[in-house]
C-alpha cells in the first residue's frame, strides 16, 4: 500500500484590514495530526506565515496587495486587499508539490472566501488532476455556498475526527494506518515561530445569540492537564515563549483544569508569557485565579462583556452580569494586571443595539480604567441573532458572506450615522492610547 502525498494550504485573508494577532491556522494543524496517525506525508503552505513588520510578543502585520472589491462591497469607502503571500510565491511553493495525491484547503473567516476560491483556481491550474477537498469555518457554516462557488471537489463539514477518513477513500486514496497521531510541531511543520496556538478543550458550554461554537463542535470537552503541559514544555524546549490560547471556555471548570495547568506552570520556572486574544469569561476570575493567571506570565487578557444593557446581558447568553464583571477586574487589578494587561471586547451592531447602548458600556470600562475592544457585530447562520434578523427583514438567509463582514455588516444594517459611529471609535482610540 502506498505512502499518501497529502497539501494542506491555509489560502490568504481577503479583507479591509489584518494583523497577525497570535494567528496560526490551527485546525489546518488539526489536520495534520490526524493524517499522521496513517501512512502519509504531509506538506503545508500557509499564505498568512508572512510579516511585513514585526510588534510585540510576536505579533504583527500581513503584508497586502490593494485589490478590486467585489461589486457587492463597491459601497464601502475602504480599500480590500489581499493579506500574505504574493501570487507568484504561492505558484512557485505550490509548483514543488506536483506528485500530490489530494489538497486540503481550509477555511476561516466566512468572508474570507474570495481566498479560497483563488487557491482553488491555482490548484486548478497547476495540479488539474489533484482532488481539492474543502474544509474549516466558512464550509461548515456555509457548505451551500461553498459547493456552488468554491470549485472544491467535496466540502467537509464538521470535525475532522469524524468522516473525513471516508471521504479520502472516497477518491480512490487507501489510508493505511501505522501509529498514534503526531503533534505538528514534531512533524516538521513547525519552524522558528515566536508563538504557539493552544486549545486545551473543544467547544462552549453555553449558547451565546450571536456565536456559532455550538454549531462548530458538538458539547463541550477539556483535554488532560498533563497533555496541555506536555505541549507547553515541548514547545517551550524549541524555544516557543509566547503562546496564545484559542479556547472558547478557558476559564470553565478551572478547578480541574486551568488551575492545575497553571500551577504546574508556575512550579516548572519556565519563563512564558500567555495571551488570550479571544474573549474569555469575566465570571470565573476570583482573587485566586487571577493570582494565578498573573504569576504564570499572562500578559495579555481579553475579557467579554459585550454589552452593559441588562436585558441584552440576559437575551445574549447570561454570561455576565456587570457588576459580576466588575468585581472580576478588581480582581485583576489586585493582583498587578494594569490597562496595558486587559482589554474588553464591547460589541456594536447587534440586532436592536441602539448606539447610546454602545456609549454606557464605552463610559461604564472607561470608569474600570481598561482598554475597550469595540467589536463589530457579524451575523453567524444558524444562531439566534441570525434567525432575529431574518425574522425582521433585516437580512435574506441567502446573504453574500461577504456582507457579513464585521468591519461592514453594522455600517449597512445597523441603521446607525457612520460619522457619528467614526467619532465614537475615535474617542475610543484616544482613550486607549492615553
Amino acid at each position: 500500500m502506498k505512502k499518501i502525498k497529502c497539501l494542506l494550504i491555509n489560502p490568504w485573508i481577503y479583507d479591509f484590514s489584518a494583523v497577525n494577532l497570535w494567528s496560526r491556522p490551527l485546525g489546518l494543524l488539526q489536520v495534520a495530526e490526524f493524517l499522521s496517525q496513517y501512512d502519509t506525508d504531509v506538506r503545508m503552505i500557509d499564505c498568512t506565515d508572512i510579516y511585513k513588520t514585526k510588534r510585540q510578543y510576536g505579533t504583527g502585520k500581513y503584508p497586502r496587495i490593494i485589490i478590486d472589491k467585489p461589486d457587492i462591497l463597491k459601497p464601502v469607502p475602504r480599500h480590500y486587499a489581499r493579506y500574505g503571500l504574493s501570487i507568484d510565491e504561492f505558484k512557485y511553493l505550490v509548483k514543488q508539490h506536483s506528485s500530490i495525491d489530494f489538497v486540503f484547503i481550509t477555511s476561516i473567516m466566512t468572508y474570507w472566501y474570495p481566498g479560497v476560491l483563488k487557491a482553488v483556481e491555482i490548484i486548478r491550474d497547476l495540479l488539474p488532476a489533484v482532488p481539492v477537498i474543502l474544509g474549516g469555518i466558512y464550509a461548515s457554516l456555509y457548505k451551500n455556498h461553498a459547493e456552488q462557488y468554491s470549485g472544491a471537489d467535496h466540502v467537509f463539514r464538521g470535525p475532522i475526527n469524524i468522516g473525513f477518513d471516508k471521504v479520502i477513500q472516497s477518491f480512490g486514496l487507501e489510508l493505511n494506518k501505522i501509529n498514534t497521531p503526531v503533534s505538528y510541531y514534531q512533524m516538521g511543520l513547525y519552524r522558528s515561530y515566536p508563538y504557539a496556538p493552544l486549545m486545551t478543550s473543544q467547544g462552549c458550554p453555553y449558547n451565546c445569540s450571536y456565536c456559532a461554537s455550538s454549531s462548530l463542535s458538538s458539547g463541550f470537552e477539556q483535554k488532560n492537564p498533563e497533555d496541555v503541559i506536555k505541549e507547553i514544555t515541548d514547545l517551550y524546549s524549541i524555544g516557543v515563549r509566547d503562546f496564545a490560547f484559542y479556547d472558547d471556555a478557558l476559564f470553565v471548570n478551572s478547578d480541574s483544569h486551568l488551575r492545575i495547568i497553571l500551577r504546574k506552570v508556575i512550579h516548572s520556572g519556565m519563563q512564558i508569557r500567555f495571551h488570550c486574544p479571544n474573549g474569555v469569561h469575566a465570571r470565573f476570575i476570583d482573587t485566586n485565579l487571577a493570582g494565578l493567571l498573573k504569576e504564570s506570565g499572562f500578559t495579555t487578557l481579553r475579557i467579554s462583556l459585550e454589552t452593559v444593557d441588562h436585558d441584552r446581558q440576559f437575551k445574549t447568553g447570561g454570561k455576565i452580569t456587570s457588576d459580576t464583571f466588575q468585581n472580576s477586574i478588581t480582581s485583576l487589578k489586585a493582583a498587578g494586571f494594569t490597562k496595558d494587561n486587559i482589554g474588553v471586547y464591547l460589541m456594536y451592531g447587534l440586532p436592536g443595539q441602539d448606539l447610546s447602548e454602545v456609549k454606557e458600556g464605552i463610559k461604564f470600562l472607561q470608569g474600570l480604567d481598561v482598554r475597550i475592544n469595540l467589536t463589530e457585530f457579524s451575523p453567524i447562520p444558524d444562531t439566534q441573532c441570525w434567525n432575529d434578523l431574518i425574522e425582521r427583514n433585516v437580512i435574506d438567509e441567502r446573504i453574500d458572506p461577504l456582507l457579513t463582514n464585521n468591519s461592514v455588516f453594522s455600517t449597512l444594517y445597523g441603521g446607525y450615522d457612520w460619522k457619528e459611529l467614526e467619532t465614537l471609535k475615535n474617542r475610543v482610540k484616544k482613550y486607549n492610547s492615553s
